[in-house]
């Protein structure tokens, strides 16, 4: 014991000065964290006030850094909103491409500000409009009203005068399979504002959006209304404004294809 003790306290002696003090002199070894370069980005965004009528709208300048938000569109313009213009206005609620509440004109291309990642360019601008060929509420806020009331005019929801005794409608899988692709959609409007017919007879024409809602329903197996829903639309500007241009699919934030949807009515149509 008195040996093994006797050999501690000579190794402990023999340990030189600098490891005695390495405990104390940590921190000066610790990693300093570097600092991100400022990444200046500008963004011009509609901005129109209704109580300022007699005011024309104009493109507002913002520079931000790239470095201190996330990336999507919508997060520079939470940024703008809280840090620098509390004023600007615009709509948004799920920022997960489920609501649709962000829809605009980004960059000359309709789709979600959500969904929008930010071009890191140096240099470069993004433009940011609200909906084209909408009245507009205020800022990047387009009124919707008519969008939904022709939504409402199809009668989006299940009819029929048969429901089954016990249980719930069944559906074979096939039959299934035919709704998808269209029950995805979230009313953004991005498609129906981006179709010329739409933007020259949206008093009259019902637009991508809702003819592909409308076909939805008239696909469903469970509705037992599909002659009805296809006679409404037999008339010279529900449905047959569409003329193929295929804006609405290119522009679908989530890479749907109402143009599909409204050839396969106009199909069944002309076979009835």
């Amino acid at each position: 014991m008195q040996t093994i003790a006797a050999s501690l306290i000579r190794t402990q002696s023999l340990r030189p000065a600098s490891a005695r003090t390495f405990v104390s002199s940590a921190s000066r070894w610790q990693a300093v964290p570097t600092q991100k370069p400022v990444l200046q980005k500008e963004f011009k965004i509609y901005r129109w006030n209704p109580d300022e009528p007699a005011k024309k709208p104009t493109l507002q300048s913002y520079t931000i850094d790239l470095n201190q938000t996330g990336p999507m569109i919508l997060d520079a313009l939470i940024k703008i909103k809280n840090e620098i213009d509390p004023t600007l206005t615009f709509r948004r609620s799920c920022r997960e491409g489920i609501c649709g509440s962000c829809a605009m004109n980004i960059g000359g291309q309709n789709t979600l500000a959500c969904l929008c990642r930010i071009d890191r360019k140096e240099g470069k601008d993004t433009k940011i409009y609200p909906l084209p060929h909408m009245y507009i509420v205020k800022d990047l806020v387009p009124d919707l009203t008519l969008f939904y009331k022709q939504y409402k005019s199809i009668q989006p929801y299940l009819q029929n005068d048969n429901p089954p005794a016990q249980g719930e409608f069944l559906q074979s899988q096939e039959d299934r399979k035919k709704l998808d692709g269209l029950y995805e959609c979230i009313l953004c409007a991005c498609c129906s504002t981006s179709c010329p017919s739409y933007w020259w007879n949206q008093d009259e024409y019902l637009g991508p959006a809702t003819l592909m809602q409308a076909y939805r329903w008239i696909a469903d197996s469970r509705d037992s209304y599909g002659a009805q829903r296809k006679e409404k639309l037999q008339n010279e500007f529900s449905l047959y404004r569409c003329h193929t241009i295929f804006n609405c699919s290119r522009t679908c934030p989530k890479g749907l294809n109402p143009a599909a949807a409204i050839a396969k009515i106009k199909l069944e149509l002309a076979a009835d």
